[in-house]
């Protein structure tokens, strides 16, 4: 079994920020939520104050402008092309996909790959708020434990020494860079 994230991974890009601008340019009401994004960002960010999840949750605030099954749709027609060849050439059919992205955005893109395992953020596709935590770092490993149990882990993927502790739990784990697949650096 290989484990994947997404974002930067898989997918040539940040799709939850991807999405975000895709919604920007067809509802423009979004930009009424700018102050108070801008805002969160600078709380978050620049004076590290409150947690990643919060800040989302303000950022996610924009999916009440937006016609969310037609947007989601119309977004994979576009971006699927973003899928990155070498993961075209080596899927197997018991790939897990574990992101921090929300479910509700990765879901159909799945689907569509045929992607039968996906552990993503729970985030209500109308309201951004959060069910339980966001999915990133140890949180991952609980994920994957509780629907896969010890089975091992053959070969991890992602863009992101913030995933190091599946890496760790894998037989094989590999950093990737653009289109480069490099051995994991476990001393980062």
């Amino acid at each position: 079994m290989n484990v994947y994230d997404f974002d930067k991974t898989i997918y040539d890009g940040d799709s939850t920020a991807d999405f975000y601008i895709f919604s920007l340019k067809r509802h423009k009401k979004i930009l009424l939520l700018a102050p108070s994004l801008i805002g969160a960002f600078i709380k978050f960010y620049v004076f590290k104050i409150g947690t990643k999840t919060q800040f989302k949750e303000k950022m996610y605030k924009f999916l009440k402008y937006c016609d969310i099954q037609k947007d989601i749709t119309d977004f994979w027609n576009i971006n699927i092309d973003k899928i990155k060849p070498f993961y075209k050439n080596q899927q197997q059919k018991d790939d897990v996909i574990i992101s921090a992205s929300p479910e509700f955005l990765l879901a159909p893109i799945c689907k569509t790959l045929k992607i039968n395992y996906l552990m993503a953020s729970v985030v209500d596709e109308h309201t951004g708020k959060y069910s339980g935590i966001n999915c990133h770092g140890e949180e991952k490993v609980r994920r994957y434990r509780e629907m896969f149990g010890d089975t091992k882990i053959h070969e991890f993927y992602s863009d992101s020494y913030s995933d190091t502790p599946l890496a760790k739990i894998s037989e094989k784990a590999f950093i990737v860079k653009g289109n480069r697949l490099l051995d994991w650096d476990f001393s980062k």
